[in-house]
């Protein structure tokens, strides 16, 4: 596990670095595509937000959600994702719904920063985080 401080501008200079953020969510993409199949299904969406654990837990204390709430919470994110309703999700889908949210967090965050403790999965925050990192000589 990392700790980073990052603000608004870290995330967009991550998002508006064209080729660093294509081969990032390629890449996750391409993880998140278990069948190979060049599209993720409903399923294979919902198994990546329910690794992320943002549902069942509340301020660190885990809950118990319904499984028929968590089925609908995961059927609209999955409805934002598949814009065209093709009832799948192609990477250009997720490319842009990423680019939404990641964009979304920025404007949130704005100029004020904040100290994230992030998993060392190379989530897309934490990239965002390595590659202003780069920037400054060490």
């Amino acid at each position: 596990m990392g700790v980073v401080i990052i603000d608004g501008s870290t995330v967009s200079a991550f998002v508006n670095d064209e080729a660093q953020f294509q081969k990032s969510v390629d890449e996750a993409f391409v993880a998140l595509d278990v069948n190979n199949d060049g599209v993720l299904s409903r399923s294979e969406l919902r198994r990546a937000f329910e690794s992320l654990r943002l549902i069942e837990s509340h301020f660190g204390v885990d809950v118990v959600t319904p499984p028929e709430e968590l089925t609908k919470l995961y059927d609209s994110i999955f409805e934002q994702f598949d814009c065209d309703h093709s009832g799948s999700v192609d990477q250009r889908e997720f490319r842009d719904e990423i680019k939404n949210i990641l964009l979304a967090i920025a404007d949130g965050l704005g100029s004020n920063p904040i100290q994230m403790a992030l998993e060392d999965d190379n989530g897309f925050l934490k990239k965002a985080a390595d590659l202003e990192a780069s920037k400054f000589p060490r």
